[in-house]
């Protein structure tokens, strides 16, 4: 399992790089939805990490022309990040790069049903109810 997550990640990284992303800017990226701003402190929450390293990353989004702060309308204290539209072309990349499946593409079809069923059994052996969507 480590070695298809590492291979996963070394081939998303080369891409990424290939955009001028760092993995961490990208997922930040693919995280903020084009048609709703949303507040620095929400994109910490979905990511999962404190607020400052929010601020380096968007910091580096806004400094490529991928993102803008704006001042948000309803709250003019509250500064909200604007995908732009350069933003978008390349979101749309990221998103590419993560669905991308060339990694399995060496797999007949039963051994991808094989893979699908083991790695449900192993994520939902521990959980009383699925641990993610089906």
């Amino acid at each position: 399992m480590t070695q298809v997550i590492t291979a996963l990640r070394h081939r998303q990284g080369v891409a990424f790089a290939q955009l001028g992303l760092t993995p961490a800017a990208a997922r930040a990226l693919r995280e903020l939805d084009p048609d709703h701003p949303l507040p620095a402190r929400d994109l910490a929450g979905r990511l999962g990490c404190d607020r400052s390293n929010v601020t380096v990353l968007v910091d580096k989004l806004e400094q490529v022309g991928l993102v803008e702060r704006r001042t948000d309308p309803a709250d003019r204290r509250q500064k909200t990040l604007v995908v732009t539209e350069r933003g978008r072309v390349e979101r749309d990349r990221v998103t590419e790069v993560m669905s991308d499946s060339r990694l399995l593409s060496g797999l007949t079809d039963r051994e991808l049903s094989t893979l699908r069923d083991l790695v449900r059994k192993m994520s939902d052996e521990d959980c009383s109810e699925p641990c993610g969507p089906e």
